[in-house]
C-alpha cells in the first residue's frame, strides 16, 4: 500500500531508498562508485511504479 497517493512507494521501500542515499552520498564524499547503490535504488523505484500501474489497471476494469 503507498504512503501517499502522490508516490507509488510503500513504507519499507521509501526507507530502502532513503537509506540508499544515505550510502551514495557518503560513499561520493570519499571519492568512491555508486553506480551498483545508484542501480539498486532504480530497481526499486521501477518495480514500485510497475506495481501501482499495475493496480491502476486493474481498478480500471
Amino acid at each position: 500500500m503507498p504512503v501517499s497517493k502522490h508516490d507509488p512507494f510503500n513504507a519499507r521501500e521509501i526507507a530502502q531508498i532513503i537509506a540508499l542515499g544515505l550510502r551514495i552520498e557518503r560513499r561520493r564524499a570519499y571519492g568512491k562508485p555508486t553506480a551498483a547503490l545508484e542501480r539498486q535504488a532504480d530497481r526499486i523505484r521501477e518495480k514500485a511504479q510497475e506495481r501501482e500501474d499495475a493496480r491502476a489497471k486493474d481498478r480500471k476494469k
